[in-house]
């Protein structure tokens, strides 16, 4: 049976504003990307720590990725998928200037499992980048990409993410785990037991 480490509102709040001094600081985002559904919360949360006085709200706009499959047994686990699905896509129009390029992007998610969704995600989002750039006539312009996930599972990975990403540092896991099925409480069906059996498996020293 796989292991499960069972993650609380708290916990995720916490996680948010433990990470948030580092990117802004270091990462300086002027847009964040969630990637759907799990980095919904995340970066609403974030956003409240990211803010600073006399300036707007970063944006944040949502892409939805699809990589699991269900299991046949009962249970939150999901097997990895063998190909991600694009099941939304970024609003341009909602951007100033219609555009990414020339800025400091943020991608959110809960998890960084096989490293597959974000892999894609930084990919995809590159190459509209790419194109945006040319017919703007603003090639010169640099656009970082960074990540921030709540967890980051200590397996090896399928994707990749590119080199300079993680030599520059661009790439913040608040907390790493061993493989284990992270069970979020925006997934929970039954709230009330979801807190319970986090609060059972923190007195066990889990």
């Amino acid at each position: 049976m796989v292991e499960r480490l069972y993650v609380t509102y708290n916990e995720v709040h916490k996680l948010c504003q433990q990470a948030a001094g580092r990117i802004l600081d270091e990462f300086k985002p002027t847009l964040m990307i969630a990637i759907g559904g799990g980095g919904y919360v995340p970066a609403r949360i974030l956003r409240s720590f990211l803010k600073t006085p006399g300036s707007p709200n970063i944006p944040i706009q949502a892409i939805g990725l699809s990589l699991y499959e269900k299991l046949a047994h009962e249970g939150p686990e999901e097997a990895p998928g063998t190909k991600v699905t694009r099941t939304q896509w970024l609003d341009l129009s909602a951007i100033d200037n219609n555009s990414l390029v020339g800025r400091n992007i943020l991608i959110v998610d809960e998890v960084d499992d096989t490293r597959t969704t974000l892999q894609y995600a930084v990919q995809e989002l590159a190459k509209d980048v790419d194109e945006a750039a040319k017919k703007l006539g603003r090639g010169g312009e640099k656009t970082n990409f960074y990540i921030f996930v709540l967890h980051n599972k200590d397996k090896p990975k399928k994707g990749t993410l590119p080199d300079d990403m993680m030599k520059e540092g661009r790439y913040l896991a608040a907390k790493t785990t061993g493989d284990v099925w992270c069970c979020y409480p925006w997934e929970a069906i039954d709230i009330d037991e979801h807190d319970r059996l986090a609060a059972a498996q923190k007195q066990n020293g889990n």
